[in-house]
């Protein structure tokens, strides 16, 4: 592992373009008080509520929080959640003149009901998702390719977060993978469900269940499992293609051949895995543009994911804890 210094000066200031579903993560926060005389139901008194930062906006937090100037691109309603998002992404130092407004959609949400009292453990007990089903109007993804045709020229690095949500249109899919590739500068794509249609894209992240989803069959074992991301890599004519696959590390499969595969860094203290992906994604990133290798970043992002997954709900890192944690390990 590279020293402390070498990794943590190179992330500072690297200029990362994330393009994808901004969602804001609501989190209601809800006493225990009776049960209800209407149904057999927890009457619950609201205690509090926040926004945090989730899907696409997750991904942008944590390249600020790592040390990355960072441009956010996707589309935000006319809502207290968009005004919630862009209060969290601003204070954390992002762009958000990319961010677009849809006055006709409302902001990708998810909002968890905790509850919880005195004497017991706060839980989830329900999530309510709230987002259009409509595609984008011609006009928003205009708007958005007229963003990005101002933004890319001053990044060093492109992150597309799809989240199925429709940010990311076949347009806006071409223009940065093009872009990309024509002027040398790395891109990686996280894609929920269509990871198949970003062919010539510079790195893929899945997990193994969205690798099995693509390959149609299990990824069970390591045969398995070679055989698939080797698939992935070769049909989507990546450069790289890192699969996460939770308490078993992380597998790297890369352009001629070489495989790397990476143990998790502490099986301890496992809370909570949401939005670790997003991390993952952030970090590998952040290393490739400050020009370390595929496996050297691999690992970083392991390491940073590590660090997400001992925090409950969806989190960040930030740079501080993975220079520590990268210190412990070297």
């Amino acid at each position: 592992m590279q020293k402390l210094d070498y990794v943590t000066k190179k992330f500072r200031g690297r200029k990362i373009l994330v393009v994808g579903d901004m969602v804001a993560d609501v989190y209601v926060d809800g006493r225990i008080a009776r049960i209800s005389r209407e149904a057999p139901v927890l009457v619950l008194e609201e205690a509090g509520e926040k926004i945090v930062a989730g899907g696409a906006a997750n991904v942008v937090n944590n390249v600020a929080s790592m040390g990355g100037e960072v441009f956010a691109v996707g589309v935000l309603g006319d809502d207290k959640n968009a005004e919630g998002l862009r209060k969290i992404l601003g204070e954390n130092g992002v762009h958000l003149e990319g961010l677009v407004m849809d006055k006709t959609r409302p902001t990708i949400s998810k909002t968890r009901i905790i509850a919880g009292g005195r004497a017991t453990v706060s839980q989830q007990i329900v999530r309510i998702d709230k987002e259009s089903k409509e595609p984008l109007s011609k006009k928003m993804e205009a708007a958005l390719i007229s963003k990005l045709d101002k933004l890319m020229p001053q990044v060093d690095g492109f992150i597309l977060s799809d989240y199925g949500a429709g940010t990311i249109t076949d347009s806006v899919k071409k223009l940065v993978i093009r872009y990309s590739a024509a002027n040398k500068i790395p891109s990686i794509v996280d894609s929920r469900y269509n990871i198949g249609s970003f062919n010539g894209v510079g790195f893929v992240k899945q997990n193994d269940s969205e690798l099995a989803n693509f390959v149609g069959h299990s990824v069970n074992d390591m045969t398995s499992l070679i055989a698939a991301g080797t698939d992935l890599l070769s049909k989507l004519n990546a450069n790289g293609v890192l699969i996460t696959r939770g308490e078993l590390g992380m597998s790297l499969f890369e352009r001629g051949g070489a495989v790397h595969h990476i143990p998790v860094t502490d099986k301890s203290e496992v809370f909570d895995v949401s939005g670790a992906g997003d991390t993952c994604v952030a970090a590998f990133m952040l290393s490739i543009a400050a020009g370390l290798t595929a496996p050297v970043a691999a690992r970083v992002s392991n390491y940073a994911s590590g660090i997400a997954v001992r925090k409950m709900g969806t989190a960040t890192v930030n740079i501080v804890e993975l220079g520590n944690v990268l210190e412990k390990a070297r």
